[in-house]
């Protein structure tokens, strides 16, 4: 496919330290004011430098690439989270990193898909947005672009990445992608990461919280995934859920998994209806994977009587996983294996730093 790239050398003098790709994918970003009626479009992806003249000081050789047709973050689906994967695949060897530019609707559903799709990444592929388009005066789209292409580009005494995974850089923090969510939809501070700490914190200096950060395997080779299996479902539990939404949900055709999200540290109901359901799909081959409602904490599956029976239907654990990393990680996870107790093994273990033990 023809992507459209423009190509940034540092103004200093110097040799660049390094190579960053940025990647347009569309989103809230990418907008500005048009001149007559006032709206906000989607601005002209050569204009960046214009936008952010800031970028052409960095101390490193930046190509813009832009996805043929950007898009609003609503509309992503695997098939773009594949078409990414396969971006940073094909330029692996020509850069020394990698930031996406996307919507923050389902930044987090992207980061963690690419987590999974990037087997033995060694490099920074950092995500960031906006909250406010660029063509607005107080913009948070600056600053989100400018600290992650540092961040992309930043290397330690031996000259190795310092950030070798899959991040979301938002609002002065840096965090692992598939932990985390975004929280707010009005505010600068978009995205949290409840049960993992924050990779680094970009104040007046950036300070990395070292003992997080996935260690850099020089060595590692990358694989690139291409398969995802979409055939799954979200189960959200709420006091008064019927038999018929319940039944629905759990009888699609050829439903393979349902992320079932519980209450508390892992508990749902105790009716025999409900539990007749659950083990109904099982026995027609559907995997349950349990997930806590709560934005902190975990599933304790077993701990309590509400979540016993869970427990002893073979309902899979999903610790501490997101929501958003769990159902992209059963599509990851059923688009490589199609032996169901293969598939539980690899929901119940942590792939790429996704969930805790």
């Amino acid at each position: 496919m023809d992507y459209k790239m423009i190509y940034i050398n540092p103004v200093s003098p110097e040799p660049p330290i390094g190579s960053v790709l940025v990647i347009y994918t569309g989103g809230t970003l990418g907008m500005v004011y048009e001149s007559k009626g006032r709206q906000l479009v989607p601005f002209n992806f050569e204009e960046m430098i214009s936008r952010v003249p800031e970028i052409s000081r960095l101390h490193f050789e930046i190509t813009f690439l832009s996805l043929p047709d950007p898009i609003d973050s609503s509309n992503v689906n695997p098939a773009i989270w594949v078409e990414l994967a396969g971006i940073i695949g094909e330029h692996y060897h020509r850069y020394d990193s990698f930031v996406i530019l996307h919507g923050t609707d389902t930044m987090a559903y992207t980061a963690s898909a690419l987590s999974y799709l990037l087997e033995g990444l060694n490099k920074p592929v950092i995500l960031t947005g906006a909250q406010l388009p660029i063509g607005v005066a107080r913009s948070d789209a600056r600053e989100n672009i400018i600290t992650a292409l540092e961040l992309a580009a930043a290397r330690d005494d031996r000259g190795h990445p310092v950030i070798s995974e899959v991040c979301i850089y938002f609002n002065s923090r840096l965090l692992r992608g598939n932990r985390s969510k975004k929280r707010e939809s009005s505010d600068f501070n978009a995205f949290h990461s409840a049960n993992y700490p924050a990779l680094a914190n970009a104040g007046v200096h950036i300070e990395y919280n070292l003992p997080y950060i996935r260690p850099c395997n020089p060595g590692a080779t990358l694989t690139i995934h291409k398969q995802l299996d979409n055939r799954v479902a979200f189960l959200k539990l709420f006091p008064g859920i019927s038999p018929l939404v319940t039944g629905a949900i759990l009888n699609i055709a050829g439903l393979r998994g349902v992320v079932m999200e519980t209450y508390g540290a892992g508990n749902a109901p105790t009716n025999p209806w409900f539990l007749d359901a659950l083990r109904s799909a099982m026995d027609a081959g559907v995997i349950i994977f349990n997930v806590t409602q709560c934005e902190g904490g975990r599933v304790a599956q077993g701990h309590y009587q509400t979540s016993k029976y869970l427990d002893q239907l073979g309902v899979v654990s999903g610790s501490d996983i997101t929501a958003e990393a769990a159902v992209t990680k059963m599509m990851y996870v059923f688009g490589r294996e199609p032996e169901r107790n293969q598939c539980i093994e690899m929901l119940a273990r942590p792939l790429c730093g996704e969930m805790s033990i």
